[in-house]
């Protein structure tokens, strides 16, 4: 069992005010801040985080069972004095929570503050390598210097850090705080690390010796194992131990306190009330009840009531048959709340019918889907009707939902979705709830269709959709909505309901057919996910297009898996070769154009330029469709060309991307998100060839921002009409830069986890090792930064902005 733990986790200096102390921390209920110095009280404020669960929330708004806390700490002078104690205070009784002596907040106070990402030391090949960053309210040097303060040649890289600008809220900092170094030392055994601001410096030692960067690790992990048996127990401890030993990488989120940070406390709620709306639209919650036990739709009931939006309706649909068990709890229910409308029916209903049956009797402006026993947040209507205040257009919303246990009192597997999606929506109903659609939409693509039973809502999501527009619908990235779990429901026992897996396999067909897109769906890996074959009689040329710089092995390899697995065989490569020098480079070249008649070689005789050298072999290319390939990639899969040709033919699609893997069988690209890294990055690096990665996402088709150019098909009438990659990206983000301007220009990028290669990354390139392959990189950032600030500033639509940006597993954003 969890034990009470209240300690201080972070400290630190203002960096506006010096004089200003902020601490960050776990603190005991209903306990007030006493902070002394030297018996000296001290001006203290906390600010503290509800820790009480939704359904808490709704019925008793003043139950609070736990905070987290951010405080202030107001000092004086601190010359001649010897201690800060800061005491949790209640009545009599007084808890230390945390001290720290004069003398250290005297040598951190007014100084600059650093932190040590990484320290790598190749004792073998006397390489040390520092990774870390480092703020002030004035301009930053960092430099080394020896034991004799006599300082250590040695250039310094610095980096952007869009993480670290947020962390300091007071001022503004050095856009460029982050660093990295590699320092070669021959007799050192030492050195320091100096960040300086004028006349002031703060110095961090590093040690080279292995028995004392040994001892400095053994110490960390003593203070956090010592931390964590004082609030888990030894046992735990043990447990935690061994399961970073058996699997570092797989450790749980604990959505449970994420979700009590992020649902709305009783000041907000009281503010939502509060709220004057120029557009006031009425909501119609329309739903199907049958035999529904009456505790949980009291629940339902209750967290509609609690709603800050007021103007709503309840459309009860009884479908239990002649002898519901629910009548006299409803006709009660009815008459307590002249807002709640029952519609009673002499039969049975099947689900379409009985939610057509209170769809029939809504009168509202919007339609609002909910379960019989689920529930919503109290801010659900408000958050939508904000939605489309702010955009009156709008005629689709849906928002993120959890899943709640049957007491209502826990909730997890959080879905966090992205915005919409409509490749992610062809492989998996991922919008779900809460779904909400204008009445008009209603009116003109009609209601529910029985002969979809089972899947009777992704069918009329898909009319839904089709009827909107893309522009017309809107994600709300927050849990607005609690799916409670029963056994026999698809929420914890899909298999219970096989016949409602096959309709949505039938509800995608259905769409696709009015789309007049020929296609066939199969069921996907997992059930509830589905997998679309197309099926163009159509067989275009594919030009594969391959840039290459000696290393014949890798280029040979990668044809070779071609001519060996693929079954599609319309196709050309173009090799473009760009500036080799090995005498056995072009005798390969020779003997490929001689052998075979689907290989041309041209010559490239500028400077490296990926989006240069890629624009050049478009040019020669004779397909209207153009495979950008890395020479060091090998296809897996045989039907990867047809996998990737089957999105790419369709009208709206511009570019598709592959599955790439390393050769240790690990991911090395399963789609792009703009923001990863501060710039963008692959998402679920380094996961398992099997794993399938956040709900599923690495083994679902779907649309992202962008794709990798390292494998990736793109139309070529949209090649040319975004001008083909910018030359200004002359290493870095051109294929980020490109897949972005395709989106602008209204095409689709799709990720087709089917279509699998193996990718032995950039082997040929290298790394940014020199200062001058450094300042490119970092004129490219610059670049990209310039001309796409809004998805910088705003997030990548196809990401949800709940989620971490720090790592590329789809965590949840820290608390």
């Amino acid at each position: 069992m969890q034990r009470e733990l209240y300690e201080v986790e972070k400290d630190r200096f203002d960096l506006k005010d010096s004089s200003l102390y902020h601490l960050q921390g776990t603190w005991p209920k209903d306990y007030k801040p006493e902070a002394v110095l030297d018996g000296e009280k001290l001006p203290a404020a906390i600010s503290a985080q509800e820790r009480v669960s939704a359904l808490e929330r709704f019925k008793d708004l003043d139950l609070v069972n736990g905070e987290r806390v951010q405080m202030e700490i107001c000092l004086p002078d601190l010359e001649g004095k010897k201690k800060l104690v800061v005491y949790a205070v209640k009545g009599e009784k007084r808890i230390r929570w945390f001290s720290v002596s004069a003398a250290q907040l005297y040598r951190k106070q007014g100084k600059p503050q650093y932190f040590i990402e990484s320290i790598e030391v190749e004792a073998g090949e006397k390489i040390c390598r520092v990774r870390g960053w480092a703020a002030f309210n004035s301009p930053l040097t960092i430099r080394l210097e020896d034991r004799s303060r006599k300082e250590i040649p040695c250039e310094i890289t610095r980096l952007k850090r869009v993480d670290v600008q947020n962390r300091y809220q007071e001022t503004e900092i050095d856009e460029k705080s982050g660093f990295f170094f590699e320092f070669h030392y021959d007799s050192v055994k030492e050195f320091y690390i100096v960040f300086e601001a004028g006349n002031v410096r703060t110095l961090r030692l590093v040690h080279l010796q292995p028995q004392k960067r040994l001892a400095e690790k053994a110490a960390v992990y003593f203070r956090k194992g010592s931390r964590y048996m004082k609030l888990h127990g030894a046992a735990a401890l043990t447990g935690k131990v061994f399961g970073k030993v058996l699997d570092r990488k797989n450790r749980p989120v604990d959505y449970s306190k994420w979700i009590v940070k992020h649902l709305p406390d009783k000041a907000e709620l009281a503010e939502e009330r509060k709220t004057k709306f120029s557009r006031n639209p009425k909501f119609s919650i329309v739903i199907p009840l049958y035999k529904t036990p009456e505790k949980y739709l009291q629940q339902l009931v209750d967290s509609i009531e609690a709603q800050t939006y007021g103007n709503w309706e309840l459309c009860l649909s009884d479908g239990s048959g002649a002898d519901s068990p629910l009548t006299d709890y409803l006709n009660r229910l009815e008459k307590s709340d002249d807002r709640i409308r029952v519609i009673r029916n002499d039969q049975a209903l099947q689900i379409a019918e009985n939610t057509n049956a209170a769809m029939k009797a809504a009168t509202g402006d919007f339609i609002v889907f909910a379960d019989h026993d689920d529930e919503l947040t109290p801010d659900a209507l408000f958050q939508c009707v904000k939605a489309l205040n702010e955009d009156p257009e709008l005629k689709v919303l849906y928002s993120d939902e959890d899943k709640m246990s049957m007491d209502g009192h826990k909730f997890f597997q959080p879905h966090f979705k992205p915005d919409f999606n409509i490749d992610l929506l062809c492989t998996v109903n991922y919008i779900c709830h809460l779904f909400v659609v204008k009445k008009e939409i209603v009116d003109q693509i009609g209601r529910l269709k029985k002969e979809f039973d089972g899947a009777q809502d992704y069918d009329f999501v898909f009319r839904c959709v089709e009827a909107a527009g893309r522009e017309q619908i809107h994600h709300i990235p927050r849990i607005l909505y609690h799916w409670r779990c029963h056994e026999d429901s698809t929420a914890e026992n899909p298999e219970s309901k096989m016949y409602a897996f096959d309709a949505g396999a039938r509800a995608i067909k259905a769409h696709y057919d009015r789309l007049g897109v020929p296609v066939e769906i199969e069921k996907g890996e997992y059930l509830g996910l589905y997998r679309t074959k197309f099926l163009w009689e159509e067989k275009p040329l594919i030009s594969i297009i391959i840039p290459n710089k000696d290393h014949i092995d890798d280029l040979k390899r990668c044809i070779d898996s071609i001519e060996e697995k693929a079954t599609y065989r319309n196709y050309e490569y173009v090799i473009v070769e760009n500036n080799s020098t090995e005498d056995e480079t072009f005798a390969y070249y020779k003997e490929l154009e001689a052998s075979n008649p689907k290989a041309h070689v041209v010559y490239w005789d500028g400077i490296f330029n990926y989006s240069a050298i890629n624009n050049f072999g478009a040019a020669h290319a004779k397909g209207d469709y153009l495979l950008l390939l890395n020479n060091d990639t090998e296809i897996i899969s045989p039907d990867c060309l047809e996998q990737l040709l089957g999105y790419c033919m369709r009208p709206d699609v511009g570019a598709v991307g592959a599955r790439l893997y390393y050769e240790d069988d690990t991911v090395q690209h399963a789609g792009v998100v703009v923001g990863f890294g501060g710039i963008a990055g692959h998402c679920f690096v380094q996961q398992k060839r099997d794993a399938t990665g956040y709900c599923h996402r690495i083994i679902c088709a779907q649309d992202y921002s962008a794709v990798t150019a390292a494998c990736m098909m793109v139309k070529r009438e949209a090649f040319d009409k975004v001008h083909g990659l910018s030359e200004e990206f002359q290493v870095a983000f051109n294929d980020i830069d490109f897949c972005l301007r395709l989106g602008k220009a209204g095409y689709l990028v799709v990720y087709n986890p089917y279509a699998e290669l193996y990718h032995y990354e950039s082997k040929s390139r290298g790394l940014e090792d020199t200062p001058e392959k450094v300042a490119r990189f970092n004129r490219e950032i610059a670049s990209f930064e310039k001309h796409w600030p809004e998805i910088l500033r705003d997030g990548d639509p196809y990401y949800n902005p709940n989620l971490t940006l720090e790592s590329q597993d789809f965590s949840l954003k820290r608390i």
